[in-house]
């Protein structure tokens, strides 16, 4: 990733994060000028309380927290002629040999060290400046991070969100359980390798005078939105031409 160039003041905040945090915190490029830092999980809690409390750094407020999963990085799943190999425009035959594939320009732009990784989005209101935090997860089996909910109570509810859609455990949370999804939800659904119809539907038992839950009746499949074909309709001579 080209590292774009920061203005004066992120300059001056990345000084001062240095002097202050030693080599505990580790700068990752950014293609749009921002300030991103990449900390391990066993430094979280000091780190965080130092950019709070640092009345230099002063970031009081927690304007985000979000789950990431790498699960499947920099894979390209699809075999395609024109069109791109992810996203809505992915289309027709999928490759059997691609999971194994990585793309070589996106590897050699990043490679995650874990699985899951937790971003903080934090505000300094009194110096406007914001900053960001990325902590990857020791383990992919069972994701673990310290709660921050300490030093900012604002985590609360972003770190439930993290471990109902992503399973990320928050060691610490006063208080963690699911918030988005119903009492009964089997799975996280932000995790890559979560089935797009899900593992369980629901449906009211007139009978029973309630709703019951039962393993999921839709068979999964890919939707390709755009489909690339080769017959007149698309060709380019005729694009123009009064009997296209």
């Amino acid at each position: 990733m080209k590292d774009r160039e920061l203005s004066q003041k992120y300059r001056d905040l990345d000084t001062l994060i240095v002097e202050c945090m030693d080599d505990t915190l580790e700068r990752i490029p950014s293609a749009v000028g921002e300030l991103v830092y990449r900390v391990a999980a066993k430094d979280l809690i000091t780190c965080c309380t130092k950019l709070r409390d640092e009345p230099d750094l002063g970031f009081e407020l927690l304007v985000d927290l979000c789950g990431v999963d790498y699960l499947g990085y920099g894979r390209d799943e699809w075999h395609t002629e024109e069109a791109s190999g992810s996203g809505f425009s992915r289309g027709v035959e999928r490759d059997p040999a691609a999971p194994t594939a990585r793309l070589g320009e996106r590897e050699a732009e990043y490679e995650p060290p874990q699985r899951f990784a937790v971003v903080y989005h934090l505000l300094s209101i009194s110096h406007n400046r914001r900053l960001r935090l990325k902590a990857f997860c020791d383990s992919d089996d069972r994701p673990q991070m310290p709660t921050v909910t300490g030093i900012w109570a604002s985590a609360d509810w972003y770190e439930r969100e993290a471990f109902d859609l992503f399973g990320i455990l928050f060691r610490g949370h006063p208080d963690l359980r699911r918030l988005l999804t119903d009492y009964g939800f089997i799975g996280h659904p932000f995790r890559k390798d979560f089935p797009l119809v899900g593992n369980v539907e629901m449906r009211y038992d007139p009978e029973q005078g309630r709703v019951v839950y039962e393993p999921v009746q839709i068979e999964p499949r890919t939707l390709v939105p755009k489909v690339i074909r080769d017959d007149a309709r698309y060709d380019e001579g005729l694009k123009d031409s009064g009997d296209a």
